[in-house]
């Protein structure tokens, strides 16, 4: 583990409500405490599991929810569903909505469903004054689509897990959105690194997506937030800094996007 003499870090997604750390979800929260993560950004993916995200917050002063219906579930999206996100979201701890978009590598729910609920969720986002966070698992074109159609630059958010061309990135900043990294920026290709590399600083999120994406070196283990620390240190390397700095401006670039109090 990282001291805690470093800088803290945020790790801007996360999925701690998930089954996998059922056994001892506690003690991997304790863990990112003890590794100097300040705070965890933990995302919805469906109604349930954005309860659970919200039940956390509730649990963890240091924990903030997202809520939303990813795009694997779109076909679960009904007015009462998005009803039910609406009052989930007033609530203090929720500080965005998401995770939202597309995803046409699974194409687990039909493909215009998933627009339709990546258009009614970017609205409702809109209504409420918060950012979004978005998936986007080979639809780049259209998922830039959609959210200039929808004009989301209004309320900004967050790229979650990048996986798009430098292109897209500039697209993105454009819009108000920050670019996320997580733990394939550690082994993924050079096009990934090079963004890193090129993008400013202040435009950049670290995050695990845990228990998916382990960074090297803990390839082959149940990813966990304490593991965030990996992602900005690849990114210190990449761009020739410290990573005292990458954790400092994370931190307030996070702080920022979400709307969080940070010391």
């Amino acid at each position: 583990m990282i001291p805690t003499t470093r800088p803290m870090l945020i790790d801007s997604h996360a999925h701690l409500d998930f089954s996998q750390f059922k056994p001892d979800r506690d003690r991997v929260i304790g863990r990112a405490w003890d590794a100097g993560v300040s705070k965890i950004i933990n995302a919805g993916t469906d109604l349930a599991s954005s309860e659970k995200s919200l039940a956390l917050a509730q649990r963890y002063p240091a924990i903030y929810a997202t809520v939303g219906i990813h795009p694997h579930d779109a076909k679960t999206l009904t007015p009462k569903t998005l009803k039910r996100l609406s009052k989930l979201a007033a609530n203090e701890n929720v500080v965005a909505i998401g995770e939202i978009g597309l995803d046409f590598y699974r194409d687990l729910s039909p493909r215009d469903l998933q627009r339709s609920a990546f258009r009614q969720q970017i609205r409702l986002s809109i209504e409420l004054g918060l950012p979004v966070v978005v998936h986007d698992r080979d639809a780049h074109t259209e998922v830039l689509r959609i959210l200039r159609q929808e004009r989301a630059h209004r309320v900004g958010g967050v790229l979650h897990c990048f996986s798009g061309d430098l292109t897209m990135a500039r697209e993105g900043l454009e819009m108000g959105f920050l670019i996320s990294f997580a733990g394939p920026i550690t082994y993924g290709g050079e096009k990934k690194k090079a963004i890193a590399g090129k993008i400013p600083l202040e435009s950049i999120l670290v995050e695990t997506d845990c228990p998916f994406l382990t960074p090297v070196p803990r390839r082959g283990e149940r990813n966990e937030p304490a593991y965030v620390q990996y992602v900005a240190e690849k990114i210190a390397e990449i761009r020739g800094i410290s990573f005292e700095e990458v954790a400092e401006v994370t931190s307030k670039n996070a702080a920022r996007v979400f709307g969080l109090k940070i010391s």
